[in-house]
């Protein structure tokens, strides 16, 4: 159990992350038009003082994962918040190209880019998600991209990140963490991997991700640990050997993909872990998960570039996975993230 001075130290460092990047989300607000949506949205949407007290709660279920042994005080505790007002002037000089391209609807100048490195990229990945500059193809925006997500979520992206290492830490234990293997699905930046690293060291973990500057972005963050191999390949087709993961975790993923190459992607993650693993999906919720944020996720894809995100906000995922050959196993909602637990029968 975590002693007092722990605790103190938790709420200190994450009192400070809140407000380097709350703070953040509310002037890019005051500096930002809004989106008028091609149509009214239907359902209200919550109030500042409703999205603070979530992500309190949100920070409340973390130390309690914490003080029960689930994963360790975060390694970057007090390092975070330096980062965030480090970043900070680079993140506003970018927010003014995504304004533009936000409200002139510019979101295909990857693609009309049309770079010869680029051909083997399938047609749903060279757009620019969220209107970023560049999309997923340059180490600035990889550089950009987990400040970007924290702002987004007033500083509690990691914080959902690590409700993923508690179904995850149950699987490890189960399995042998020693003998285990991990595959992190669409790894992006590495971010995720650094919390099961930290906690797991001597775990064998594969990040694997279709952009090869963010893997070069993870390679950089995750330099620290060793025993993690680096694939450079879509989710919908590795090409690594069937039967090889004892766990995959997919953070972020299935909401920014057709509906069609989703369920390639859970085909696949089943087709990789051994009988009996577990896969840990942890994405954006859905609509109905929280029925007061339900006005928020319809408004979500009109504000950013996200062109498959409200088929998936409606979308049966339980019916996904299932079709693939899993047995869903638990369903968590955290704060703006939902948790899923899939299992691949033992037989």
């Amino acid at each position: 159990m975590a002693n007092p001075l722990t605790r103190s130290a938790y709420m200190l460092g994450q009192a400070a992350r809140i407000g380097a990047y709350f703070g953040q989300y509310w002037l890019s607000a005051r500096v930002t038009r809004p989106v008028k949506p091609p149509r009214p949205i239907a359902r209200s949407t919550p109030k500042t003082g409703q999205i603070l007290a979530d992500l309190r709660k949100l920070l409340r279920r973390d130390w309690e994962n914490v003080e029960a042994g689930h994963y360790r005080v975060p390694h970057d505790l007090f390092a975070a918040p330096v980062d965030a007002l480090r970043t900070a002037p680079q993140y506003f000089r970018d927010l003014q190209a995504v304004e533009r391209r936000r409200h002139d609807r510019q979101s295909q100048e990857i693609f009309a880019a049309r770079r010869e490195d680029w051909d083997n990229f399938p047609r749903y990945y060279l757009q620019n998600f969220h209107y970023q500059t560049d999309g997923w193809l340059s180490r600035e925006s990889a550089r950009l991209y987990d400040h970007q997500v924290e702002v987004l979520f007033g500083g509690g992206a990691d914080a959902m990140r690590r409700q993923a290492l508690v179904p995850l830490a149950s699987v490890l234990h189960e399995r042998g963490v020693r003998r285990a293997k991990l595959l992190d699905m669409a790894c992006g930046t590495g971010r995720f991997l650094t919390f099961v690293k930290d906690n797991y060291p001597k775990l064998h973990v594969t990040a694997l991700d279709l952009s090869p500057d963010y893997l070069e972005e993870a390679r950089d963050g995750l330099s620290p640990w060793r025993g993690v191999d680096f694939v450079q390949a879509p989710a919908e087709r590795t090409g690594l050997p069937e039967a090889t993961f004892d766990a995959v975790t997919c953070i972020y993923l299935f909401h920014e993909l057709p509906a069609k190459i989703r369920g390639q992607v859970a085909a696949e993650a089943h087709r990789l872990l051994k009988p009996g693993g577990a896969m840990i999906l942890l994405d954006s919720v859905q609509l109905g998960d929280n029925p007061d944020y339900d006005g928020l996720l319809e408004y979500f894809p009109v504000a950013f570039h996200e062109p498959y995100y409200a088929e998936y906000a409606r979308s049966d995922l339980d019916a996904l996975f299932t079709a693939a050959g899993f047995r869903v196993e638990a369903t968590e909602v955290a704060y703006f993230s939902r948790v899923m637990t899939l299992r691949k029968p033992a037989d």
